[in-house]
């Protein structure tokens, strides 16, 4: 490949953690810092290229993730440096055949891995190829093991908790760089006033307004968090984006509601209707974490992922930006002190503000393009 525009591969797969969204918005940075300087793709290993039966990973995720328990025990049994060398020393000769082919049919000028389990394996093909390779962590507190490959060109993590975790790992600190969680750049574009995108979008102006989402497929209690919500009779309106969950929409769709409401499906304009709103209620994602920073949203977290998850609620509480409430009946009792002590409920907005990184896709552009200008 030539270096005059140097060609980018980015592995991911649609498995949780918000691995393609990412992606998206590390190419959309670049093109934004580099408009002619580069070209990309992105590649599904796992659907793509690798053998059984980690080519059935995006399907098996949605039923894995059901089960917490399960989910949870596999994560912190197979998470330690001990566990991981074995599992990669394992993993290597399974992999080596379908990296080999992927890199064949991908040539590239740098390997970039947004997944925990597309670092060693795949590094060692690459390096073979005298060819640079950057992890990019999608998981914002709590890091497993599986993330960190000592012999990586680069580790580009999201907080400052996940460096001290590489430490911890013994990852030489000149190849972290702290960075922030890439966002898609319409999260930090807006200027608006809310009261102006309220009337937009036909929303109350006078009331406390919740936006209620349980991710691209509408999981977790939403339903149960929004009925306790509207008995409450709480002075809001509240906002439910019920993403590809049809059946769920519906039926929230027929209830008899006794508060403002407004429910949607799979949404493409996320960022006008969070720039609207006053408290997101959300499960403990990420990079739903992260729009929210960028918007300056204080958030209500009421479901979490065992494992990678854990640590986003730690920080969100740390830091003052939010509250942890895992039942229907916690949500309201947080909004009623927020209703109650409006004090509270700024404070927690100015944490939550003073936490994003809408920067964050840029730095990381320009330091994948600094390792790929530099071998």
């Amino acid at each position: 490949m030539t270096n005059e525009t140097p060609h980018f591969l980015f592995l991911f797969s649609d498995t949780g953690g918000g691995h393609r969204s990412a992606v998206d918005a590390i190419i959309e940075a670049m093109q934004l810092e580099y408009p002619d300087g580069f070209s990309a793709e992105k590649v599904d290993f796992f659907k793509q290229y690798a053998p059984p039966p980690l080519n059935f990973a995006p399907e098996l995720y949605p039923m894995m993730s059901k089960n917490p328990t399960l989910w949870g025990m596999n994560y912190h049994l197979s998470d330690g440096k001990r566990q991981v060398a074995l599992a990669m020393r394992a993993a290597t000769p399974y992999y080596y055949i379908a990296v080999r082919k992927m890199l064949n049919e991908h040539p590239s000028d740098i390997v970039v891995s947004v997944h925990p389990l597309m670092n060693v394996p795949v590094r060692q093909v690459v390096h073979r190829r005298k060819l640079p390779f950057a992890t990019v962590i999608t998981d914002m507190v709590s890091i497993h093991t599986f993330w960190f490959d000592a012999k990586a060109d680069l580790i580009l993590v999201p907080t400052e908790q996940a460096r001290q975790r590489g430490l911890e790992l013994g990852i030489d600190p000149k190849i972290m760089q702290v960075c922030g969680l890439p966002v898609a750049n319409k999260f930090c574009q807006n200027t608006r006033a809310k009261e102006v995108v309220r009337q937009e979008l036909g929303w109350p102006a006078d009331r406390l307004t919740l936006v209620l989402v349980g991710g691209g497929e509408g999981m977790g209690p939403l339903e149960a968090t929004a009925a306790a919500i509207d008995n409450a009779e709480l002075p809001v309106s509240l906002v439910i984006i019920t993403g590809r969950n049809q059946k769920l929409k519906e039926r929230l769709e027929t209830r008899c509601w006794k508060i403002p409401h407004f429910i949607y499906g799979f949404v493409q304009n996320m960022p006008e209707l969070m720039a609207a709103a006053d408290v997101l209620i959300t499960k403990a994602g990420p990079g739903t974490i992260s729009e929210a920073f960028i918007t300056g949203l204080p958030v209500i977290l009421y479901n979490r992922q065992p494992g990678q998850e854990e640590g986003n609620v730690l920080y969100v509480l740390s830091e003052g930006a939010g509250s942890w409430a895992p039942e229907p009946a916690m949500v309201v009792s947080v909004l009623k002190n927020w209703i109650h002590h409006p004090d509270r409920l700024i404070e927690a907005t100015e944490a939550s503000r003073s936490l994003a990184r809408p920067e964050a896709a840029r730095q990381i552009a320009r330091s994948l393009m600094g390792l790929v200008k530099a071998k």
